[in-house]
């Protein structure tokens, strides 16, 4: 289970008794939430075998009419994933390929099913080599063979490979661009799906006419299934257009690689075959499962905020934007609470899930939950009871190695004994600096999982 490493230093940071009290519950609320996302305890709750009978979430599949099964995939969450399902499958599994992040492959223990590491969250060559490993590996299965393809968060970038004629090097040139720009990741992946030979849909056309059972956990907001890690076994639903509109409207169009505007532009002229839609046959034996999503996250922390004795309010898993418009915003409601007891009388914990966006424009370090957070302290500043803090279920925010970090009515004032300065620190975008000097960075280390953000407000 993942825990909180820092836990005790962020309660020693407290200054009352009353704060302390906030941030350990709001501790155990984001650590209730990691748990409740495990991706191992996902798919062991949500995939069961009964003799040649698997159910998956309810649907069931006679495994008696398959001659083989293979494992594929690729995400922050599916080493885990795969995990579970070798210990659901065994020896049923005739070969699988895992794709996973650099670094993390050594961790997971599996007999039928191999790991391939690639880069995160711009991809590399070793991502090129996994798109054609699933490929290849892909290539063998037939007819009445069996596919569980295991998707989560990160699947985009370490399964990568450019549609002809776009060199790695342009591919990783537009997905910095987009990752600066404050495009979401519903606009990123629509670009990503036109300009690759394995997303949209494209890896479902290769694997049929077998029969492929997707698993996904989630982390789209909404959970729309084509915008997963790409979408590579769902029908597209964004064209050619969308993905040159996208760009243009940030100002990213005259930037872009020649290559990648001219894969684009024959695309809506037609001269370029579009992604897969519904009514392409390969999605005739295709089935996408969503086992776990930002909402399960969401559940576990008020019902952790609920064992502490406060009223508690969910108010969204849909929330994204600005990451500091967010902070502010959660700031806002806890000057309600205070002031007003509106919506709920003190006690209270409110729970935000989703995922923002930063559009970067200074030279700092940080992340989007970092930005909430530190948008958040400058609101609450020398309000007492008061305690907001973000975190991503992945355990890492940003370019950084923290998952977020927590603040209280204090923090400015701390900030500002120490020579801080928490607007400067806003306006160039070095959230991570100022909460790593203040001792308030919220660090789980990678938690292999993601299923977006979570920003919890305390008011007591």
């Amino acid at each position: 289970m993942i825990r909180i490493a820092n836990r005790k230093s962020l309660l020693v940071n407290a200054s009352s008794p009353i704060i302390r009290k906030a941030r350990e519950i709001v501790q155990d609320a984001i650590e209730d939430a990691f748990k409740a996302v495990d991706p191992k305890e996902v798919v062991r709750s949500k995939v069961t075998l009964d003799g040649d009978q698997l159910d998956v979430n309810g649907k069931i599949f006679d495994l008696a009419g398959f001659e083989r099964i293979f494992v594929m995939g690729g995400g922050k969450a599916s080493g885990s994933m795969a995990e579970a399902i070798e210990e659901i499958l065994g020896e049923r599994i005739e070969d699988g390929l895992i794709v996973v992040p650099h670094g993390t492959a050594s961790q997971y223990k599996t007999k039928q099913i191999k790991f391939h590491e690639a880069s995160h969250p711009v991809p590399d060559e070793s991502s090129v080599q996994a798109a054609r490993k699933l490929l290849d590996l892909a290539s063998q299965t037939e007819e009445n063979d069996l596919i569980i393809f295991l998707i989560s968060g990160g699947g985009s970038s370490l399964i990568a490979i450019p549609r002809d004629g776009i060199p790695l090097t342009d591919k990783r040139k537009v997905t910095e661009m987009l990752l600066r720009s404050g495009a979401t990741i519903n606009e990123m992946n629509t670009i990503r799906k036109h300009i690759s030979g394995f997303k949209g849909g494209f890896f479902a056309r290769r694997v049929y006419p077998a029969t492929i059972i997707s698993l996904l956990l989630s982390d789209v907001i909404g959970d729309q299934l084509d915008v997963i890690a790409s979408g590579p076994t769902v029908p597209d639903s964004t064209t050619f257009h969308d993905a040159v509109h996208i760009l243009k409207k940030y100002d990213l169009w005259k930037k872009t690689p020649m290559s990648i505007r001219s894969v684009l532009s024959n695309g809506v002229k037609r001269l370029i075959q579009e992604t897969p839609k519904s009514d392409d046959p390969a999605f005739r034996r295709a089935h996408n499962i969503i086992i776990g999503n930002n909402r399960l996250a969401c559940s576990a922390a008020i019902e952790s905020l609920n064992k502490s004795g406060l009223k508690t309010l969910f108010l969204t898993s849909f929330a994204k934007g600005e990451a500091r418009d967010l902070g502010i915003m959660l700031a806002a409601i806890g000057k309600e609470i205070i002031a007003a007891g509106n919506p709920l009388q003190r006690p209270v914990g409110v729970v935000i899930g989703g995922e923002t966006t930063v559009t970067v424009t200074g030279k700092g370090r940080g992340g989007r939950n970092q930005e909430i957070a530190l948008a958040a302290s400058l609101e609450i500043d020398c309000l007492e009871r008061i305690v907001v803090a973000s975190a991503s279920t992945d355990g890492i925010d940003g370019p950084t190695d923290a998952a977020g970090a927590i603040v209280d009515g204090d923090t400015i004032t701390r900030s500002e004994e120490m020579k801080l300065d928490a607007k400067e620190h806003l306006k160039n975008n070095d959230s991570y600096s100022f909460f790593s000097k203040l001792g308030d960075l919220i660090c789980t280390g990678p938690s292999g999982t993601n299923v977006n953000d979570l920003s919890i407000l305390v008011v007591l």
